[in-house]
């Protein structure tokens, strides 16, 4: 773990950064943050399994409706733990039943998963407490919300690097590669990918918490939105899904790019979020990384 230290150091120096940039820096260190956790919890599972999962979203909304719903009446360590908790439980439950599919069938189902939970909620809303969405009061200021999400992201990467050098890791490594070599070798298929669904969609469902009083109000169309699930796919496979540090690296840069293109092309954010999908996808199908490795062994070589 001491290559995590400098890591860690530049955490803390992050956490300073608000006592000088003001709300604005603070929210803006914000957003990184939460995508840097996302990408990073979405790379956990989906990178040594390469199991594309677009229920990102599902978890990040399901945190955040636990905080509107809990908030005013319960402490702050104990709506956290209820976010986690629920997170975890829909996974387990999700998990147990989808966890045997493969390929394009995940994708769909995991695309499905976040449709559904939206709609149900939505309903809820509208048939059972007569309103649509809710509001979020807490006594938490941008700066209070960031530390909270250093800590988280902390803890995400520490989990990610002992996940990558375990058992379990190397099990879903060859699970990845091929399952029914990894079934002939002993590994059990459905617990291994369990665990580490129910990891990733836990961390992700605390960023959902710990972001949402930043909206002070949200309805199911806000905090249950795809761009989420899309973004953070996309930050993952830019860096690369299956290095330690190839989501943080995907994850700084866009989200700047995307605060950009949202701010000055409101109206065609989704098709160039699209065309960005395409263009990682066909140009760097392994992430940055992964090409500045190719090329310095060119180099290297002579090439």
């Amino acid at each position: 773990m001491r290559q995590l230290l400098p890591f860690y150091a530049l955490l803390g120096l992050a956490g300073l950064a608000p006592l000088w940039l003001g709300d604005y820096g603070a929210g803006l260190l914000l957003g990184m943050t939460s995508a840097a956790i996302l990408a990073t919890a979405w790379a956990m599972f989906s990178g040594p399994t390469r199991y594309v999962s677009l229920a990102t979203v599902a978890f990040y909304g399901i945190g955040a409706y636990v905080v509107a719903a809990l908030a005013e009446s319960q402490p702050w360590p104990v709506v956290l733990l209820a976010a986690a908790g629920c997170g975890g439980l829909v996974a387990l439950v999700v998990g147990l039943s989808t966890l045997r599919l493969a390929g394009i069938y995940f994708v769909i189902f995991s695309f499905g998963l976040a449709e559904l939970i939206r709609q149900l909620l939505t309903w809820y809303e509208v048939n059972v407490t007569g309103t649509l969405g809710r509001y979020i009061f807490t006594e938490f200021q941008p700066r209070d919300l960031l530390w909270q999400l250093l800590v988280l992201l902390a803890v995400t990467l520490t989990l990610s690097v002992w996940i990558h050098r375990s058992r379990l890791g190397l099990a879903l490594r060859v699970i990845g590669d091929d399952e029914t070599v990894a079934a002939h070798a002993g590994i059990n298929l459905a617990r291994s990918k369990l665990t580490l669904f129910v990891i990733s969609s836990v961390l992700i469902s605390l960023t959902g918490a710990i972001q949402s009083p930043r909206w002070v109000y949200i309805e199911p169309s806000i905090v249950f939105n795809p761009t989420v699930s899309f973004t953070a796919v996309i930050m993952a496979l830019l860096g690369g899904a299956n290095r330690i540090w190839g989501p943080i690296l995907g994850a700084v840069p866009l989200y700047l790019a995307f605060e950009f293109l949202s701010a000055h092309f409101p109206d065609h954010f989704s098709i160039l979020l699209g065309l960005l999908f395409i263009l990682v996808v066909f140009a760097l199908p392994n992430g940055v990384l992964a090409a500045l490795e190719r090329l310095r062994l060119r180099k290297g070589a002579g090439v």
